[in-house]
């Protein structure tokens, strides 16, 4: 045989239209009955959850942490970051809040929150806040992770 008679032979049993017994109606029903059930069900319970429990949940998370230190910092990013080049002071701001925790913590492991990060990238490269309020927490372990200040 050919190359082109072999193809025509692999297409022509590739291309078997389903028979009645192989596609059962009633199985696949059932099946997607089964599958689609469940996405429901946890759809639902993601809609009755409210929005304050999903707050005091993120909150919790941050409290799990075993705090040895909590202190609340305004740093003056301006005095810091706006002497250097326009494209460069956000990067220049994160570096110096980062800087200025680790000095007044005395600590050599520091982490900015993601709160923060959007907080100094908010308006982009050029224009970084002037100041910003942090909230810094220091474990046991010596680890100090930056949040925003709690507004009560």
């Amino acid at each position: 045989m050919s190359n082109q008679e072999d193809e025509k032979e692999d297409t022509a049993t590739a291309v078997v239209p389903p028979t009645e017994e192989s596609a059962k109606p009633e199985d696949l029903s059932e099946t997607e009955h089964a599958t689609v059930e469940p996405a429901v069900k946890e759809k639902e319970s993601s809609k009755s959850v409210p929005a304050a429990a999903e707050v005091e949940k993120e909150e919790s998370d941050e409290e799990e942490i075993e705090v040895v230190e909590e202190k609340t910092f305004t740093i003056p990013v301006a005095r810091l970051g706006y002497a250097t080049d326009r494209g460069h002071r956000v990067p220049k701001a994160v570096r110096d809040v980062r800087a200025y925790v680790a000095r007044h913590m005395r600590a050599e492991e520091v982490s900015i929150s993601n709160e923060i990060n959007q907080a100094l990238w908010g308006r982009g490269i050029n224009k970084p806040p002037r100041k910003i309020t942090v909230r810094a927490v220091k474990d046991k372990e010596g680890k100090v992770v930056v949040y925003p200040a709690k507004t009560s």
